[in-house]
């Protein structure tokens, strides 16, 4: 029961009943109110006497057996999240309270709970005797509770217990209408009274209750109800949630009419008690009285599911919930999220966050089946800065399994809740191409190819178990069975699949691995890593946030950082932690360089030639067998990221073959159709106001040269940069055309990510395995293409228009990758023609 004196002035027909209630039932008020006055004095001072005697000596003995310190354990607090830059976009908490000092809350308010709750609170030691009397002696004549019997610290000792209670219980037992508890919080409020000064109780008590609304505490009410702060309170607000603290359930605003109407009821109560006790002029009064209850009512989310950012937030909480630096066990630390108030300075950066939900929503709308995800991560750091998805976060209506929502956090790795992942595809060559370099491979340095390709011998995983397959055949991408001399930069940049499995196989498998486990490469189902010869090509699973850090460490020049979404945490009591990056140097920085001068190549020379960003930049495309996935990942020297694609309901079974994405319909989907586009325009929004760096230049003497058997001179790069070639010039993003005429580029190379020949949209060469996989050797089976695709060594392609090595073109012809071409013949695929006169 609550405390206070009302003491509201009553007119007209309540004065009437009031003059008509019989004199008997004031004397029995009066006799009642003697009785508990006289219980509660007995149990402290008279001795046992007979029945009562036994009563009275067990009350007493409860009285001054109860300890008066009172265990005090923390407030639950809400835990809020903020950007790099300090503005919050998620919280979590049990309880919406964020406790305030006296400094912050409006003297009105403070006077406005006291008028109400209990007048003489500044007088009296605990216990208001005088009060307790008569709130007995008005409520048995109002026929209804309109004063409590509780002062104000007996009030704080019940919720103190409340919030103490670990069980149903102990709960029921906190509220008990028994002279028992009551004397055991007059107890514990006697020492309250001598532990803490009136203000500091009163200010304890203000944090602590509830005001409805699932605010606690008076700052967490003021901003639910009004939108403002404790501090900056009227006199109506103040009286307001002054009269909401009695019975909360009752005048709930955000229930309906009919609690807002009781709420205006115990508001002008409220004002017109401060009135009678002189804390305020009746003016004063009146005018507020006038006033409606101009109620702002604020949503307070909490969880993810309510962020601005879910798929960041999720991320957060599931590394705070697994990370033993927040304590000790699981329990442990949920709890700590969710009641301790910590402030989570986060690594999330809005401006990147928004350019890549941007870019994704543009490309993969959330009802497709197909879902892209991008993560963001900063080279040197590891700071996550952006994580989005295509679907939006949540359950989807009618709990389906399909829809516009999804609870996965597509772009994490199972423990930050995600899922399975997509096979990475091509992407994972670069650390065969990272380990053949720290091996002395050269630029200018390869193979003559065959056709077919079979790992028969020489691949051990890191056990030294022999896991060569000689039964299994691998082809290039498109199964056409043609083979051909490459080096390590042509390789790479026309992602020819028999080369990487080759060079895997001279540099080592076991190697391999071990250089993307040194850039924290792990399944995005917590499974250990498939050891298999088609490692290179991409047979694992994969999270685009592992891939975009992994890739990130050529960015930053060798040096890997663990992916981190916290910078600092402050505590409520104002302790403040900073999170220091966890990097290490796996990569050798001239090995690095290396890789990006390769890496360069694949937006100037190779399967992304056309989709440049304006600045230096260097990734890698990855499209899977059967077009069962598809990724980019690529970065500069200040930001790195990685887009997957893939089907939702199933890889394998929901290839990204004959679909339409975003409204778009696409005979196929490779890593440079979607994830390329996507990672360009995120990008470019991502890094619109960062200057530009370049990359280091290589080590030409260390890794230029090197001899590949057929290679043709003007394959070579010694001496070159990326973009560079003979009898031309570069344009912004490092393209060729030709200087003959007004300059203008050749129509290829004019190509660009949002051009579609025809109705048919955009399809460059596939640059990964289009094969079928063994699911128990991990090794893939040759797949049949569709003969009407064609396409020339860079990926550009039109309907029956195909163009050769220099973009030179003429209807219903094909090129090999010479540009000398041939009639339009799908069905006779490797009749050759003499070549072509331009």
């Amino acid at each position: 029961m609550s405390s206070g004196s009302d003491g509201r002035r009553v007119t007209g027909g309540d004065a009437a009943r009031r003059r008509e209630r019989p004199v008997p039932a004031c004397l029995a008020a009066l006799g009642l109110a003697g009785v508990a006055g006289g219980v509660l004095v007995a149990g402290l001072t008279l001795p046992a006497v007979g029945g009562a005697g036994v009563f009275t000596r067990d009350v007493s003995r409860n009285f001054f057996d109860t300890p008066s310190a009172l265990r005090e354990a923390p407030l639950p607090e809400r835990t809020r999240l903020l950007d790099k830059d300090g503005r919050q976009f998620a919280q979590f908490y049990v309880q919406n309270r964020r406790s305030v000092d006296i400094t912050r809350i409006a003297p009105v308010m403070l006077k406005a709970i006291v008028a109400i709750e209990d007048a003489r609170f500044y007088e009296h030691a605990g216990l208001d005797l005088r009060g307790t009397l008569r709130a007995v002696i008005t409520n048995t004549r109002a026929g209804e509770i309109r004063q409590g019997g509780s002062s104000l610290t007996q009030q704080l000792v019940k919720n103190i217990l409340l919030q103490n209670a670990r069980s149903d219980g102990e709960r029921d037992s906190a509220r008990a209408p028994s002279i028992r508890r009551k004397l055991q919080e007059l107890r514990y409020a006697m020492g309250l009274e001598r532990k803490y000064s009136k203000d500091q109780i009163l200010v304890r008590y203000l944090n602590i209750a509830y005001f409805g609304g699932g605010a606690f505490g008076v700052e967490a009410a003021a901003q639910r109800f009004f939108g403002t702060s404790a501090a900056s309170l009227t006199l109506a607000q103040a009286a307001t949630l002054a009269g909401a603290v009695r019975t909360p359930s009752l005048t709930d605003p955000t229930l309906g009419p009919e609690q807002r109407r009781r709420l205006r009821t115990r508001r002008d109560l409220v004002l017109d008690r401060m009135t009678q006790l002189r804390m305020v002029p009746p003016a004063r009064t009146q005018a507020a009285r006038t006033e409606p209850l101009g109620l702002d009512l604020r949503p307070e989310p909490g969880g993810c599911a309510e962020s601005e950012y879910p798929f960041f937030c999720l991320y957060v909480q599931r590394e705070v919930a697994a990370n033993p630096a927040f304590g000790q066990t699981r329990a442990e630390r949920e709890r700590r999220l969710y009641r301790d108030g910590l402030e989570i300075t986060t690594t999330l950066d809005r401006r990147m966050q928004e350019a890549a939900q941007k870019a994704v929503s543009e490309y993969v709308h959330p009802r497709d089946h197909q879902v892209a995800a991008e993560a963001m991560v900063e080279p040197g750091t590891g700071r996550i800065r952006a994580l989005v998805a295509s679907k939006k976060y949540g359950l989807n209506p009618g709990g389906k399994d399909q829809g516009a929502h999804t609870t996965f956090n597509l772009a994490a790795d199972i423990a930050h809740g995600g899922g399975q992942g997509f096979q990475a595809g091509s992407t994972f060559k670069v650390f065969t191409l990272a380990t053949a370099l720290a091996k002395g491979w050269k630029f200018d340095q390869g193979f003559d190819t065959p056709g077919a390709f079979s790992p028969s011998s020489g691949y051990r995983d890191c056990a030294g178990k022999n896991v060569s397959v000689p039964d299994a055949v691998v082809h290039n991408a498109g199964g056409e069975g043609k083979g051909g001399p490459y080096s390590l930069a042509t390789g790479t940049w026309q992602s020819v699949n028999i080369f990487y499995m080759m060079l895997e196989r001279d540099v080592g498998l076991c190697d391999v691995v071990r250089t993307a486990r040194s850039l924290g490469v792990t399944r995005a189902d917590g499974k250990p890593l498939k050891e298999v010869p088609t490692f290179t090509l991409g047979v694992n699973e994969m999270d685009p946030v592992t891939v975009a850090a992994a890739f990130a460490t050529f960015g930053a020049r060798g040096r890997y950082c663990r992916p981190m979404a916290v910078l600092a945490i402050t505590e409520r009591r104002g302790r403040h932690t900073t999170v220091a990056p966890s990097c290490s140097a796996p990569i050798e920085e001239a090995v690095a360089d290396a890789v990006n001068f390769v890496l360069s190549g694949v937006f100037t020379q190779g399967t992304m030639r056309g989709q440049g960003i304006g600045r230096p930049a260097a990734g890698k495309t990855g499209t899977n067998n059967e077009y069962t996935s598809a990724w980019f990942a690529g970065y500069t020297p200040e930001l790195a990221a990685a887009v997957s694609l893939g089907d939702i309901r199933g890889a394998y079974k929901h290839p990204l073959d004959g679909v339409e994405i975003g409204g778009r319909s696409y005979g196929g989907i490779q890593g440079a159709t979607l994830p390329g586009p996507i990672w360009v325009t995120s990008m470019e929004g991502a890094l619109r106001d960062v200057p530009s760096t370049d990359f280091t230049a290589p080590d030409h003497a260390r890794f230029g040269g090197g001899t590949t058997p057929g290679l043709k001179p003007e394959d070579l790069v010694a001496g070159r940069r990326p973009g560079e070639e003979r009898d031309g010039r570069r344009d912004r993003d490092g393209e060729r055309y030709e200087e003959d005429g007004a300059g203008e580029r050749p129509r290829a190379n004019r190509l660009r990510r949002h051009w579609y020949p025809g109705d048919r949209p955009f399809r460059p060469y596939p640059q990964s395995h289009d094969l079928l996989e063994d699911w128990e050797s991990g090794l893939p089976a040759p797949r049949r293409r569709d003969p009407y695709e064609r396409y020339d060594g860079f990926g550009r392609a039109e309907p029956y228009e195909r163009y050769g090595r220099y973009g030179r073109g003429e209807p219903y012809a094909r090129h090999d990758r010479y540009g000398r071409g041939e009639p339009y013949d799908p069905y006779l695929r490797y009749r050759r023609q003499p070549p072509v006169r331009w």
